[in-house]
């Protein structure tokens, strides 16, 4: 990447206006809040509006001792980045967690709570939307937010745009000698002069000509300016002109491996991206890569990615649409998905341990018939894929999703993302992202009408909403997936969604309907077998008839369900089975039946070697014989339970829906 250079007077304007009196202030009107003051550098793509504010922000840093964040509200592919994404990300940066689902509202409010009393700079590069910046605005003076776009933020008070013209002439030839040494240009200092009027100053045009130069040390400067002098007005801008020069010049591979970049996910590419693109090897895409970030058409970034100037994305969406069919650009959309669900699987199979394999094969046994470059060394390398490329993968899933004419390449690569992200960070960690994946696999089975995985969609989003305290979504979408799981004949969707509406109603302390949906869910399980969900959901159905004191029918389900663990042999489920009992037994009244309980329970715990549940239960059974007048046998038991566990209370307390 060259250095920046010029715009000292643009810099200098923008210093000023941190410190300068608002716009609103100065017609008399009143400001709504104390905001952070908002700067905001306006230019056409190709202007170096982004370089620019980078300067900016390190000259500045130092005065904002709470760093410099980053976002981006325009994806180098041209797409426009959600807001709920951009604000997400910021959180992150942050240190801040952030519920899945949540809205866009909810996000903007957690972000202005994070930067309170903070001093800032907020970094919003390629602004489409006026009201993606709105929500990203903190309520503190005394951060700052930098701004790029193409124009006017109308809508957003109090804000002076800084707009970029072409750089001064000395400035472009200073660009041209970072690109291709000052010998050419000491040679001939009017041709140099010439090239960067014809650019019309223009950083990124400069750069492409640039490039081209560097990559041809015979050509001299004033050539190179003829023949953009020479082209066809209707070529377009300076802009245009240079990336002509620089595309004419290439060979036809690495003319077509450029018309097809625009394929990529947000723009990003990397050497697997661009060989299954084209049909080439990794090696072979790696080197025009290389040859490409030298000539200024890809922007190297970490990791072995690259990524595609926006500036340039229309002039290669020309190309593209113009010379290749539809079919081609179709099977090369399809090549890149099924490399990237390759890639996927091979980086799932490194996520566990050869010895936590739950199988008889070693998962990454099954890569043998895998090429070396679909490989991954270890665990750690297969993770810092997955982070570095996760934008890019979501960006896949979600362009596979909406193109529709790919659906069953989508669904591989949607549930290949899922189980990679669920693999290497955890249900919980990766929830945020989970949770957009899911609702793009509902996407396409209702399209599709494939009911079986529209319940399981529905289901897995219903679980995460009421993870996060949304029950009333959670319950419409349990109610949507009993459905879909009916239409599919899916007798495991119906029961789980018939649990889960009932598990539902209980956390909206509705006794009465939670029973009758448990009741439901016990019925289809007991028609067909299944004792491990039977014993389930007779704890379940105990817990909610504990809750409205209904202790007759808890004791009649606990018994049931003490029952059906000991059919199963599962102890430890037996054992807490009648820890329930106990003190259902105890709310009725009946603390000699609880006493005798508990002692079973006990046993059954000692025999599951489950100290942490034996401990509990001792403590229980002192309690009770507190209450019937024992306390020397309540404080033998209490010693027991410290022997066990030590001497922390929280320790010994037996948890469940009945606390």
């Amino acid at each position: 990447m060259t250095d920046f250079v010029g715009r000292r007077r643009e810099l200098k304007e923008l210093r000023e206006d941190i410190a300068r009196t608002g716009l609103d202030t100065l017609s008399g009107r009143k400001a709504k809040a104390p905001r952070a003051r908002v700067l905001l550098v306006a230019g056409r793509p190709g202007s170096g509006r982004t370089a620019l504010a980078e300067a900016f922000v390190r000259e500045i840093a130092d005065q904002y001792p709470d760093g410099v964040l980053r976002t981006r509200l325009t994806a180098p592919g041209g797409a426009t980045v959600a807001t709920e994404r951009a604000v997400r990300g910021l959180l992150e940066d942050l240190g801040h967690t952030t519920p899945p689902g949540a809205g866009e509202d909810e996000l903007s409010a957690a972000l202005r709570d994070a930067l309170a009393g903070r001093r800032a700079v907020i970094l919003v590069d390629d602004a489409a939307d006026p009201h993606q910046v709105d929500a990203l605005l903190p309520d503190t003076p005394e951060c700052l937010v930098v701004v790029t776009a193409e124009g006017p933020l109308t809508g957003i008070p109090d804000v002076r745009p800084c707009t970029l013209g072409g750089l001064d002439t000395p400035s472009a030839v200073e660009l041209l000698v970072q690109r291709i040494g000052d010998t050419r240009v000491t040679a001939d200092p009017r041709a140099a002069e010439a090239l960067a009027e014809e650019c019309g100053g223009q950083p990124a045009a400069l750069g492409l000509v640039g490039g081209w130069l560097a990559a041809h040390p015979k050509e001299g400067v004033a050539d190179v300016a003829k023949q953009l002098h020479d082209m066809p007005a209707a070529t377009g801008g300076p802009l245009a002109r240079g990336f002509r020069l620089v595309y004419e010049s290439l060979p036809q591979p690495a003319q077509r491996t450029l018309r097809l970049l625009p394929l990529a996910p947000a723009g990003i590419v990397d050497s697997h991206t661009a060989s299954a693109l084209v049909g080439c090897s990794v090696a072979a895409a790696q080197s025009t890569l290389d040859d490409f970030a030298g000539l200024g058409l890809v922007h190297p970034s970490h990791d072995g990615l690259y990524l595609l100037p926006g500036c340039l994305t229309p002039l290669l969406q020309a190309l593209l649409e113009a010379k290749e069919r539809p079919a081609e650009v179709q099977l090369a959309r399809a090549r890149m998905l099924e490399r990237t669900v390759r890639l996927l699987h091979s980086c799932r199979a490194m996520a566990a341990p050869p010895e936590e394999s739950d199988g008889l094969l070693d998962p990454r046994e099954k890569l043998d018939g895998t090429p070396r470059a679909l490989r991954f060394p270890d665990r750690r390398s297969a993770a810092t894929w997955l982070d570095t490329r996760l934008p890019a993968l979501s960006a896949a899933a979600s362009l596979a999703v909406a193109d529709g004419e790919l659906d069953t390449l989508a669904r591989r690569l949607v549930a290949a993302l899922v189980r990679a992200l669920a693999d290497h960070r955890g249900t919980a960690e990766a929830a945020p992202e989970l949770y957009g994946l899911h609702r793009l696999v509902l996407d396409v089975a209702e399209r599709r009408n494939l009911h079986r995985e529209q319940a399981a969609a529905l289901l897995n989003l219903a679980d995460l909403d009421a993870e996060t305290g949304r029950t009333q979504e959670a319950l419409e979408r349990y109610r949507a997936a009993l459905d879909a799981g009916r239409a599919a004949n899916d007798p495991y969707a119906t029961g789980r969604a018939m649990e889960s509406v009932g598990g539902a109603y209980q956390e909206l302390t509705d006794w009465h309907r939670a029973s009758d949906w448990f009741g439901r869910a016990l019925s289809q399980a007991l028609a067909r077998g299944e004792r491990a969900d039977e014993a389930r959901l007779y704890g379940r159905l105990g817990n909610v008839h504990t809750y409205a004191g209904r202790y007759g029918d808890a004791l009649r389900s606990w018994r049931a369900a003490a029952a059906g663990y000991r059919k199963l042999a599962d102890v430890p489920g037996q054992a807490k089975a009648l820890s329930e009992m106990a003190r259902v037994q105890e709310y009725a009244g009946h603390p000699e039946e609880s006493l005798h309980t508990c002692r079973e329970a006990v046993e059954l715990a000692r025999r599951a070697g489950d100290q942490r549940l034996q401990a509990a239960l001792q403590v229980r059974l002192a309690d009770t014989l507190d209450r019937l007048g024992d306390p020397a046998a309540a404080r033998l038991h209490r010693s027991a339970a410290d022997r066990l566990l030590g001497d922390d209370p929280a320790a010994c307390e037996i948890r469940s829906g009945s606390d």
